[in-house]
């Protein structure tokens, strides 16, 4: 028999009734002669709830303890979703993160997957169970229990399809695709019905919150296909695989942007790489993710780097720098906030030359400055003021088309069938 792996979020298991629709929904699949593993979110606004909590306690909790905290909201929805099941005359087991084997590295609120002990998870199934699986956690090597960051469940689900061997992993969700960019946001964004998995990546790391990115690095690792899709409807999502059949008009695929990012700008004594080696050891040391950097050297001026960090990050990083000032050898430190990130991402960009100078071209046109700039083969990151984000992100969005009905095509050419 082959197994999926169904993944609700917190919106779809929000209360009893959402609950006993998931459990008919993976009933269907089941009764379709499939092994159902279900991964699931803490309910509703839970996570929040709790945050809350650990707030009025300490405005700096151990993070050891806020794992341990969080990590029982999905313990919550795991037992309830159990019950669901046995009140519809089927049986299923619920299973914490280390219960279902999970193995994580030992980094408190931000945890990776290590591997997966399977063998449990295996027997259950075998005896005709639902498996139903605590998103968002793990333990680590010395019995810790830890948790992957907001939206791991996302990356539990697709994790344990790698090693269930599942024939798919679909994440249901409260939109019913990826669409080309945030509809709340942009004028006319409409659903993909395919993208890659590069695509995705970038998407989701530049700010698309639909999919947790390293959610989609294990799928492409590990060539789990996926698709997105809402939990309110039958309707097909959007399927994310290794090769894309269709829209391939589309030299840009999708506008991401995201608020509250933060210009560093390092000014140093001399030009030599131990200055840049120092500053970002350093960082790094203290987990602090630096997203573009621009390095500027000349004779007229002292060589100075910028870089972006997100807003929240803001304070623990000059923290850090200041306290390293004299072994980093900086002379001075600027920072700029109320900045955003926007970027164009499609794998087209790569044989079509002059889609930077469009780009450019369009935001002068609408008069937003460029603080900064960064590229890959697939993607374009420009930092501008935050007050100028909605309007860069529809302004590209129009330009390359991406509102366009005509460009959605026949869906009956998928190669993964996403009926329910």
């Amino acid at each position: 028999m082959k197994t999926i792996v169904m993944k609700f979020g917190g919106t779809s298991v929000a209360t009893p009734e959402k609950i006993i629709g998931v459990a008919k929904r993976a009933i269907r699949e089941k009764e379709k002669g499939k092994r159902v593993v279900i991964v699931v979110s803490a309910m509703g606004k839970t996570t929040d709830t709790l945050l809350g909590l650990a707030g009025e306690i300490s405005s700096e909790p151990p993070k050891r303890e806020m794992d341990m905290l969080l990590a029982t909201g999905e313990q919550v929805t795991i037992s309830l979703l159990a019950m669901a099941f046995k009140k519809l005359g089927h049986e299923a087991l619920s299973f914490t993160g280390w219960q279902a084997g999970i193995e994580t590295e030992s980094v408190p609120r931000n945890a990776r997957i290590e591997q997966i002990h399977t063998e449990r998870l295996e027997r259950v199934l075998e005896n005709g169970y639902f498996c139903v699986v605590a998103g968002f956690q793990g333990v680590d090597k010395i019995g810790n229990i830890t948790t992957l960051g907001r939206g791991g469940s996302d990356t539990t689900a697709v994790a344990l399809a790698a090693a269930l061997k599942a024939e798919k992993c679909e994440i249901y969700t409260d939109v019913n695709g990826v669409y080309t960019s945030d509809p709340r946001y942009v004028t006319g964004a409409r659903k993909l019905q395919q993208i890659s998995y590069d695509e995705m990546l970038e998407l989701a790391n530049l700010g698309a919150g639909v999919l947790h990115p390293r959610a989609v690095e294990f799928a492409k690792n590990n060539h789990v296909p996926l698709s997105v899709r809402a939990s309110y409807s039958d309707e097909p999502g959007t399927i994310i695989q290794e090769v894309i059949t269709m829209e391939t008009n589309l030299i840009v695929r999708g506008v991401a942007f995201e608020p509250g990012v933060a210009r560093v700008t390092v000014t140093y004594k001399k030009p030599f790489n131990g200055s840049l080696a120092n500053i970002f050891n350093k960082l790094a040391e203290n987990q602090i993710d630096v997203d573009i950097i621009v390095q500027s050297i000349s004779d007229e001026f002292p060589p100075s780097v910028s870089f972006s960090i997100s807003q929240e990050s803001l304070e623990e990083t000059r923290r850090v720098l200041m306290e390293s000032q004299e072994e980093i050898g900086f002379l001075s430190m600027n920072v700029e906030v109320a900045l955003s990130k926007v970027s164009i991402v499609g794998s087209g960009m790569v044989s079509n030359p002059g889609v930077a100078a469009r780009m450019f071209d369009i935001l002068r046109s609408e008069e937003i400055p460029v603080k900064m700039v960064s590229t890959s083969e697939i993607k374009i990151s420009v930092v501008v003021p935050e007050i100028e984000m909605t309007k860069s992100a529809n302004a590209l969005h129009n330009a390359y088309g991406l509102s366009e009905e005509e460009l959605i095509e026949d869906t009956s050419k998928f190669s993964l069938n996403t009926s329910s």
